[in-house]
């Protein structure tokens, strides 16, 4: 909600029927149907992957395309502002429960399978194996280095608490209506989370030749990259969303007093932050 006349509309704004729903849907299940068959060995599946994340790109900028006329054209009222907010925040949660089922599965092999596999009553089918982290049974798995704090998760933590600094400077700016520092600051905390996204990339490619740390490295690689990787997959939602944003900022969209496009992308980018901080002590110090 973000147009001159936002909060005027005498009625609560109710969309037509519309296509686009049923297009994300299918260009959605495309994605996946397409990823899940690349990851099993079948040859159409890293084409089925592309064609889905190509056509889920393209409906959802026709989508919130037309969620964006109807902003700045004064369709919204405040009580549509209510509903987007209640909406956000419930899609948050869900995204929280999401992260701490990963998290639970994390605490729940450290602390209670691991310590239950190198009890005495395992000794015969384990001898060697102890309660550590990162230690499997010989002639398992191939041998493996973990991941440690040091450098690159170190350097990603400080990235992104410094872009939830320059975020909230642009928030800050935009309710003061100084819309070119708005920009600036902006394309900054977009540019960090580029640079984090980037040195992640490089962790990756150093913990498959360097360390031999793969996601079929027991339950210590499976739940390292699926925090992590999935973690990074938000970051880039959140760069996108905050880039879209910053188009919008330079149309001249947004007001000091209604923003709330901005206000749900700077929501969404603070919340990965905060689950990147668990990851950081959870996973690369304990």
């Amino acid at each position: 909600m973000s147009s001159q006349h936002a909060g005027k509309a005498p009625y609560y704004f109710v969309p037509g029927p519309s296509k686009w729903p049923v297009l994300a849907g299918s260009s959605l299940l495309l994605t996946m149907a397409g990823a899940s068959a690349w990851v099993n060995g079948y040859n159409w599946g890293p084409i089925a992957n592309i064609i889905g994340i190509i056509a889920t790109v393209i409906v959802l900028f026709k989508w919130f395309g037309e969620a964006f006329s109807e902003s700045e054209s004064g369709l919204y009222s405040s009580r549509i502002d209510v509903s987007f907010r209640w909406s956000m925040s419930w899609f948050i949660f869900s995204e929280v429960m999401f992260f701490a089922g990963f998290f639970g599965a994390l605490f729940y092999a450290r602390s209670v399978t691991m310590p239950w596999l190198a009890d005495i009553d395992h000794k015969l089918l384990w001898p060697d194996f102890s309660a550590q982290w990162g230690n499997t049974p010989a002639g398992t798995i191939d041998p493996f280095t973990k991941m440690g704090p040091f450098p690159i998760p170190t350097i990603n933590t400080a990235l992104l608490l410094a872009s939830g600094v320059t975020l909230t400077i642009s928030h800050h700016a935009l309710r003061a209506g100084e819309r070119g520092k708005t920009a600036f600051w902006l394309l900054a905390t977009i540019i960090l989370g580029a640079i984090f996204m980037g040195f992640q990339v490089y962790e990756y490619m150093h913990a498959y030749s360097d360390l031999n740390l793969k996601l079929t490295s027991g339950i210590y690689g499976s739940t390292f990259f699926m925090l992590t990787g999935f973690h990074g997959f938000h970051v880039t939602l959140g760069a996108i969303m905050l880039a879209v944003v910053l188009y919008r900022v330079m149309k001249g969209h947004f007001t000091p007093e209604n923003h709330f496009g901005f206000e749900g992308a700077a929501w969404y980018w603070h919340f990965v932050d905060v689950v990147w901080l668990g990851l950081y002590v959870v996973v690369y110090w304990l």
